[in-house]
């Protein structure tokens, strides 16, 4: 924090601030990210190799974040560069500004969540949580893309109680209003929640986040919460990095929790959550 604050210092325009800060965090996340990796490096070389097969699975997860990483760093200088450019006016907008540190934000987020996530079982607080005013955080953090974007937003049926661990829920809805954000050009998006269909326990309900954006082809469903899988709305996009709902499946999956995704081409999408209102049975929870 003191290198932040002489930085902070020496560069006194308001853009030099904005972007040196920016510079300060990336730097921080990227050191962060090389430590976890070489933390377990250490640990595959410090532990005898009790079968070739571990030893390869343990490779194949660093090879696994230095290719995500890859990528990230590469989609994170998009904003980044359109922020210099922006400062570099006279009059920069500030709107627009705030909105690319917004993306900056963002991706940093999913860097450090992708990073925690091996350690999840660790890091896990199943409690009892009312739904609503979670969900309203969410969406008052995205509030200025609502409005630049003039879409609408409506919530329904929310104030419930759910079992679940409120952290770790907040990202699988973000990253999904996300989405809908991206994929949504007019129209809004509505949150809410419903009683499952016939066959699920009375017990559950399901939050539901829909929206009217571009949709999903029924080719690209089944591989939607694949590893590194953009489908074609990711490919035309040119921003998607396929991890995002990888990593919402793998929280709920441990949070006892399932996620599904309902969509057609042109009428929008919903991403579909169960959750547990009362009780969830520990067997229930995927072990790390």
């Amino acid at each position: 924090m003191l290198i932040f604050t002489a930085v902070c210092v020496l560069y006194r325009t308001a853009a030099d601030f904005i972007f040196y800060g920016i510079s300060f965090i990336l730097m921080v996340t990227a050191l962060a990210c090389i430590l976890n990796n070489r933390a377990v490096k250490a640990s595959t070389d410090n532990e005898p190799v009790k079968e070739a097969d571990d030893d390869s699975a343990k490779w194949e997860a660093i090879r696994e974040k230095e290719d995500f990483f890859a990528l990230w760093a590469h989609q994170i200088k998009t904003p980044i560069a359109a922020m210099k450019l922006l400062l570099e006016d006279e009059e920069p907008d500030m709107g627009d500004c705030k909105r690319e540190l917004f993306k900056i934000e963002n991706y940093v987020e999913t860097a450090l969540n992708y990073l925690r996530f091996e350690g999840m079982s660790g890091d896990m607080l199943l409690e009892r949580t009312n739904l609503e005013p979670l969900v309203k955080q969410v969406v008052k953090k995205y509030s200025t893309i609502f409005i630049h974007k003039h879409l609408s937003v409506e919530l329904e049926n929310l104030d419930i109680t759910i079992l679940t661990d409120e952290k770790w829920l907040s990202f699988v809805l973000e990253q999904a209003l996300s989405n809908a954000l991206k994929y949504t050009k007019e129209g809004g998006i509505k949150i809410f929640t419903r009683i499952p269909e016939e066959g699920k326990t009375s017990a559950d309900t399901e939050i539901v986040i829909r929206d009217t954006g571009v949709g999903i082809s029924s080719e690209d469903l089944p591989r939607v919460f694949e590893k590194g899988y953009t489908g074609y709305n990711g490919r035309m996009d040119m921003k998607a990095s396929g991890i995002g709902l990888y990593l919402c499946k793998g929280v709920c999956d441990k949070l006892g929790h399932k996620i599904r995704i309902e969509s057609e081409v042109s009428k929008g999408t919903d991403v579909v959550i169960t959750v547990c209102k009362e009780k969830v049975n520990i067997g229930n929870l995927t072990k790390m």
